[in-house]
């Protein structure tokens, strides 16, 4: 192989500040945090989904994760982990030089000072290139957006999203994430968010309603019936995410290292829990267990342990668990049924509870139980630690909640200046006539080469003599 044995030796293609380790597993950590959004979260919602609307739930997701590369890399990574314009925001600037990207990475903004101006933690500069952080943040951004997209299945209209894709990144997810992780003022005064649980999972959920509200209700007859098309592809795609976030807790260390570990172990125990607490309430409360059911306790468990995976030791994990398989359970089961207001908002896969609620238990439990030796592990901030040990423990906690007011506050009020915008340009809602039809109406193709039992079909596309007798779908000869 030309030019190959450079890549072992210290050269340009190998500087001495590289760790081979580090970026092998930083790269692996993204692929596997990819492939929870494309094909995992394509594949469930076009699965969990009523079939008429199959298709457009999948391509929602697919749009989406193409959508956030360019906004990535054109302007919104240095939004989120650049220089400091704001203490909630990073300059916008392009991450598309060589110069940039071959250089090793560095988090300019998230050097800690004291008062006095003394540098109390250096800034973040892992042992690989900025490319691959640019790689690995990239798909945390995805996902956000995606995972705000169950909210919105089976009715938003698909220009409509493709408008609040990109102003929804732009706006919202970078300043979380800038002020969470990039050097931002919650990152300063040292509110912990180990992966994700606020950046991600309080912002997505949050967005999710807010959303849900503006675009407006499914149709009258999917609303009182909604049954997953295909259970077992259901099934195939929580598989993808649950094992994905193996890198999604597992790479945030930015190194692999004995936090990272910790991380990935972390997940799985909690992850477990949360599934088999879910299902034992489903059980007692319904006399049997729902796969559905099993499915939103493993993401409330993955979603609850995410801001302190590796901060937390074992056995919190499981109580963490237990907490996100019932309070998210009673939430949606209970609370969401009996509150008017929830009623009135039409969040199809309630990914307020799954992600919101999970997401602000987890960064609570965090302040609770974050243990100080993982802590600084991990944390720029030293000495950090949770109220069960003492300390200053205490006000960790009531830090944790202040951050979470400050993430919920900022997506209800840019959602909704969002979605107003583009509802003075684009519908927010598909046409009700359109509503009844399904993908066929919007996309012009069907999920499965059948007619769907009870389902209005558009007679214009399913009169094969208007079409030279080649029947219309997805499985058609091109």
């Amino acid at each position: 192989m030309a030019g190959g044995g450079a890549a072992y030796q210290s050269s340009s293609a190998s500087p001495d500040w590289l760790n081979k380790g580090d970026n092998a597993w930083q790269m692996t950590s993204a692929t596997l945090v990819g492939l929870q959004s494309m094909p995992g979260l394509v594949i469930l919602y076009g699965s969990i989904v009523k079939k008429k609307w199959a298709i457009n739930s999948a391509f929602m997701a697919l749009y989406a994760f193409a959508a956030v590369w360019l906004c990535w890399v054109v302007w919104a990574y240095n939004m989120s982990f650049g220089d400091r314009l704001l203490p909630f925001w990073g300059k916008a600037r392009p991450a598309l030089g060589q110069r940039f990207l071959v250089a090793q990475s560095q988090l300019t903004a998230t050097a800690v000072r004291y008062r006095d101006g003394s540098l109390e933690a250096e800034m973040l500069h892992p042992f690989y290139p900025a490319a691959t952080m640019v790689y690995f943040q990239c798909v945390f951004a995805s996902i956000t957006v995606i995972i705000l997209a169950g909210s919105l299945l089976g009715r938003m209209d698909i220009k409509a999203w493709m408008a609040f894709v990109p102003l929804w990144i732009t706006f919202s997810y970078t300043v979380s994430a800038f002020s969470l992780w990039g050097g931002g003022f919650l990152f300063q005064w040292g509110v912990i968010d180990y992966s994700g649980g606020y950046v991600i999972h309080l912002s997505s959920g949050i967005a999710g309603l807010t959303a849900a509200y503006w675009v407006g209700p499914r149709s009258a007859s999917d609303r009182e019936r909604f049954p997953p098309n295909n259970i077992l592809l259901v099934l195939a795609g929580a598989g993808l995410l649950w094992l994905g976030w193996t890198g999604f807790n597992g790479g945030d260390p930015y190194s692999a290292n004995i936090d990272s570990s910790m991380a990935v172990l972390n997940t799985h125990i909690c992850a477990s829990t949360s599934l088999l607490m879910w299902t034992l309430l489903d059980v007692f409360f319904f006399g049997k267990p729902s796969v559905i059911g099993a499915v939103q306790g493993m993401i409330t468990g993955l979603v609850c342990i995410t801001p302190g995976a590796g901060l937390v030791q074992g056995w919190a994990a499981i109580v963490m668990g237990i907490l996100s398989g019932s309070i998210p359970w009673y939430t949606m089961m209970v609370l969401h049924k009996k509150w008017s207001f929830m009623q009135r908002i039409d969040d199809t896969l309630g990914v307020f509870h799954t992600h919101a609620v999970a997401g602000l238990l987890g960064g609570a439990t965090t302040g609770l139980f974050a243990e100080p030796v993982l802590c600084n592990l991990f944390l720029a901030i030293p000495d950090s630690r949770g109220a069960f040990y003492g300390g200053d423990g205490g006000s960790q906690f009531g830090k944790q909640i202040a951050g979470a007011l400050f993430v919920i506050g900022w997506n209800i009020v840019i959602t909704s200046i969002i979605c107003v915008l583009i509802g003075l340009v684009l519908p927010l809602r598909i046409p009700d006539a359109q509503l009844l039809i399904g993908d066929d109406a919007v996309h012009g193709e069907e999920a499965y080469a059948i007619w769907a039992e009870g389902e209005l079909n558009d007679v214009t596309r399913q009169d094969e003599s208007r079409h030279g007798s080649v029947a219309v779908g997805v499985t058609q000869n091109v």
